[in-house]
């Protein structure tokens, strides 16, 4: 019997100068374990002219994790946060209650030819801390947990697998994890993961199960502990996932919650730029986006 419950093809979506490949939500798959929403940015070349512009915006209720290949952003937010994000290094911004935060290409680079390549990941927060004040953690690439096994190259981006702990501040029992292979290569994982997994093909292709996958392809498997594959040379892929919540949460444009009141309070909140719940950027304040129609609206 097939290990494969779903296969989702990257499905893509206009936020301004480029498209972004849409993994996570989809009608038939609205999380992955703790996973709620998953883009991949790029790979985007930018003309001098072209730079990324995402004016400030609010979250609730979840973590937001950045994760570069090529370029950079600038993240500012409502906490006074203001960091540039480069490939490899984690920004790990947790709402709880509410935080609001902006991403732009830096100063220095919004007059050349630059490149953009990414994931920008939401992990919902479990019930008891959907509330919480927010926070903010920078990690740099050097601090990310790294390690090979013959010609397959590993990264712990966040999360816990495989006894070990990348020291991104998660709030849950999750895994988000890189497997890069310089030859042909079969793994058999299950016994280092839990809960729900799914992987994605970034680069190259897999096989399982006699069946060949390339890029732009987001399996899930109905058994995490039988994640078994094999990767052909020069091969990049993801893995996520972990122990999903006993309770539905829904999402509302970028707002995450198990209460849909609480989404509805925060839809009203960011209407009428209430500042109390959701503080202006410092260094970014003469902007925003307004509310829009919901693409995600679970009813």
């Amino acid at each position: 019997m097939s290990n494969i419950g779903l296969i989702l093809e990257e499905k893509a979506a206009d936020i301004g100068n480029f498209l972004v490949g849409r993994l996570l939500p989809f009608r038939e798959k609205r999380n992955v374990g703790p996973f709620v929403f998953i883009d991949h940015m790029g790979p985007a070349d930018l003309k001098d002219y072209q730079n990324l512009d995402v004016a400030p915006h609010p979250h609730i209720g979840l973590s937001t994790l950045t994760y570069l290949l090529e370029g950079s952003i600038f993240h500012r937010d409502s906490l006074g946060s203001a960091v540039e994000i480069t490939p490899g290094a984690v920004n790990w911004m947790t709402a709880g209650k509410g935080v609001v935060h902006s991403e732009r290409t830096p100063e220095y680079l919004r007059q050349t030819d630059k490149k953009l390549h990414g994931l920008q990941i939401w992990v919902a927060l479990p019930k008891h801390l959907e509330q919480s004040e927010p926070t903010f953690q920078h990690v740099e690439a050097s601090e990310i947990p790294v390690w090979q096994n013959g010609t397959t190259h590993f990264k712990l981006i966040a999360g816990k697998a495989f006894g070990k702990q990348s020291p991104v501040n998660v709030h849950s029992e999750l895994y988000f994890l890189e497997i890069k292979s310089e030859e042909a290569v079969t793994l058999n994982i299950g016994e280092n993961l839990y809960g729900e997994v799914a992987m994605y093909v970034l680069e190259g292709n897999v096989s399982l199960e006699g069946n060949d996958y390339g890029t732009k392809q987001l399996l899930v498997a109905k058994n995490s502990k039988l994640c078994q594959f094999s990767m052909s040379k020069n091969t990049k892929v993801y893995l996520f996932g972990g122990t999903p919540f006993d309770e539905e949460h829904f999402i509302y444009w970028n707002f995450v919650n198990s209460d849909k009141e609480i989404i509805e309070q925060a839809k009203e909140n960011w209407q009428n730029q209430n500042h109390e719940a959701f503080p202006l950027v410092p260094g970014d304040e003469e902007e925003y986006v307004p509310l829009p129609i919901n693409p995600f609206s679970k009813k």
